[in-house]
């Protein structure tokens, strides 16, 4: 209870802070691009129940590709570049914490699909509500560049990154408090602060699945690897 009063008491205050950074926004992508404003998708929400998710249009409409970006997506437009690094196109999912669907910390949301091939661990996170970020969220907060490094982008999210994000948040559900909670919200503001965050990144963490992530996540990596091998072929 007092998790979710803190939830809709913080999210009111940085909506009304963020309306005129969303104004701005808006104007931008009517500019840049044409399409609606705002981008709706559906996500696993809590209980395997999905909701539909609000963001800031980043993409071209009627462009073809995967749910998931990875790496560098030429369907990004320019505005969209700059939304996704600045975490603004995330800005309109206040109104999910207020509505219920999400709370300000918890595990990231992710599309149906992806909740489902690695249900054994997300029939765990989503106990909880999803969140606009926790832990998982801030080691990864460029995760998009992050990809864009590596020659099989989809291969290294789905056996490395993924399994790392959901250990993290695991984790840090299993202790979670009002005050932590607030201590991630504090660092995730850190970590968008405007400095070269990759090239350390790399330098301090092992992209190395750990023994742990590959027991509880052998299968979906098979399936991964052999999508691979198909696609390939």
């Amino acid at each position: 209870m007092l998790k979710r009063c803190v939830d809709i008491v913080l999210s009111v205050l940085l909506l009304i802070v963020a309306l005129p950074i969303l104004a701005v926004a808006a104007i931008a992508i009517e500019f840049d691009s044409e399409g609606p404003v705002f981008f709706v998708q559906p996500r696993m929400g809590r209980g395997f129940k999905r909701f539909a998710l609000f963001k800031l249009r980043t993409m071209r409409m009627h462009c073809e590709g995967t749910a998931i970006t990875l790496g560098v997506d030429p369907r990004i437009t320019r505005v969209g570049q700059w939304l996704r690094w600045s975490k603004v196109d995330e800005l309109p999912q206040l109104w999910n914490v207020l509505r219920g669907q999400m709370s300000l910390v918890g595990p990231r949301p992710v599309i149906p699909e992806l909740a489902l091939e690695f249900a054994e661990a997300y029939v765990h996170l989503l106990d909880a509500r999803p969140g606009l970020t926790d832990p998982a969220s801030i080691k990864y907060c460029r995760e998009q560049e992050l990809l864009a490094l590596f020659p099989d982008p989809l291969l290294h999210f789905k056996t490395v990154v993924t399994p790392d994000k959901l250990l993290i948040s695991a984790a840090y559900i299993n202790r979670a408090t009002v005050w932590s909670d607030l201590g991630v919200l504090m660092g995730t503001g850190l970590a968008l602060l405007p400095f070269n965050r990759v090239q350390r990144f790399i330098r301090v963490h092992s992209f190395q699945y750990s023994e742990a992530a590959d027991l509880m996540f052998a299968e979906p990596i098979q399936r991964a690897e052999v999508q691979r091998a198909l696609e390939e072929a």
